[in-house]
């Protein structure tokens, strides 16, 4: 009150002091009406048209703001019409708010040659969560004869996969398609014959759910495994600039260098805002289809290693994880990744995978320069994985014994 007090005395004192003839006093209740409507009136002129750089952004308006944090891109060079009508499209998906199901589910994709040797423990997997996912089986030499009612007549129209060759990205985006088609479908993740849960259906379906990213792998390799690669035909859509590798967790430095120049497999994990855009784009696609080849150039470049990355690391490198959540050990050293037999599989092996909370990428170069990243979750530093390969399929049997330990949370 003497704060207050004097407060006024000082205002009055100074226009005594400056003769300025005062004026009437209104009564508190007018001004506290005029108040009012001047702070009403900028909220409403704030919701209508919100700030669309500032944070109020998300205090004012209903709207998304999300779109609002893109900066304006300027090109560098006149761009062609096939690149002006990619972008227009790509940049009305990504700022489309996404449609919320009621009913959201996560699509598990199967890449496989044949059956499924893992049907039992995925069976496991999923019992208790039938109307929270959807099952596609993408089977590129035979018919599989499926034991799990979760797989059963969920086959689509396949074709022959050839390793390390643009039909593996071709399969990948039939599985895409048969998913999008379920609306209700909100992320989508690939999976091989030999991949397997590395926790219950719950925290994989919040860890995937409850994010707004895509988990791809993707980095800058400048090596002959990486940029190296790269053929100047791609320009001017692709630039070597943009060119990005992605891999897959290493468990040790020799590791990564013996493996670097053998073709991976890119087990994705992406959400349905990203799933559209690979469906929609033609323009890039066919810049690897015709010159990311085994062969060309005489560089050995593989499509499916390097599209995904280089994709979204041209249109929303901040929207992927940098990571994938498939786990394969490549610590042997050796062309292909450690196999695990029956007698491998163990409570504390599968615990080991689990525990792995950072993601690791070394370029091919003389230097072979390690970067190594902690798997973030919204923020917060999470273990990397969710599943892992490649399991024989004698190992099944260890797995269901274990699942209901290893899998607890």
């Amino acid at each position: 009150m003497k704060t207050a007090r004097a407060w006024q005395l000082g205002i009055k004192d100074m226009l005594i002091m400056s003769g300025s003839r005062q004026r009437p006093h209104l009564k508190r209740p007018i001004w506290i009406i005029v108040l009012v409507s001047l702070v009403s009136i900028c909220l409403i002129g704030a919701y209508i048209y919100p700030p669309r750089s500032s944070a109020a952004c998300y205090i004012f308006s209903s709207r998304d703001c999300s779109i609002y944090e893109q900066p304006i891109h300027v090109p560098s060079r006149e761009l062609t019409d096939d690149e002006t009508a990619a972008q227009v499209v790509i940049r009305e998906i990504l700022k489309t708010p996404p449609v919320h199901s009621k009913n959201p589910k996560i699509a598990f994709m199967f890449l496989t040659p044949g059956s499924l040797p893992f049907e039992k423990l995925w069976d496991r997997f999923f019992h208790g969560h039938e109307d929270r996912f959807t099952v596609y089986v993408h089977a590129s030499s035979e018919k599989p004869a499926h034991v799990s009612r979760y797989f059963i007549g969920r086959d689509i129209r396949s074709e022959k996969v050839i390793w390390g060759k643009i039909s593996m990205v071709d399969a990948e985006k039939r599985l895409l398609g048969h998913a999008l088609e379920d609306p209700n479908n909100q992320h989508f993740v690939l999976l091989s014959d030999s991949c397997v849960p590395l926790h219950n259906f719950d925290y994989v379906y919040n860890y995937l759910m409850f994010t707004n990213i895509s988990y791809i792998d993707c980095f800058e390799d400048p090596g002959p495994h990486g940029n190296g690669r790269y053929s100047d035909h791609m320009m001017p859509e692709v630039e070597v600039k943009d060119f990005r590798k992605g891999a897959q967790q290493i468990d040790c430095l020799e590791a990564v260098i013996n493996h670097s120049q053998n073709p991976l497999i890119m087990w994705f994990s992406m959400k349905r805002q990203h799933a559209i855009i690979v469906m929609a784009d033609s323009l890039y696609y066919t810049k690897f289809k015709l010159y990311c080849r085994p062969g060309m150039d005489g560089r050995n470049c593989y499509a499916d290693e390097h599209y995904l990355p280089t994709l979204f690391n041209m249109i929303d490198p901040t929207g992927i994880a940098n990571w994938s959540v498939t786990h394969v050990d490549w610590s042997e050293g050796k062309w292909h990744p450690k196999a695990y037999r029956g007698q491998d599989v163990s409570y504390e092996l599968l615990r080991n995978i689990t525990a792995i909370d950072m993601s690791y990428h070394v370029t091919s170069n003389e230097k072979k320069k390690m970067m190594i990243q902690p798997c973030l979750w919204n923020g917060v530093k999470r273990p990397c994985y969710l599943f892992a390969r490649k399991f024989y399929p004698e190992a099944q049997d260890n797995l269901l014994h274990l699942f209901s330990n290893y899998t607890t949370v």
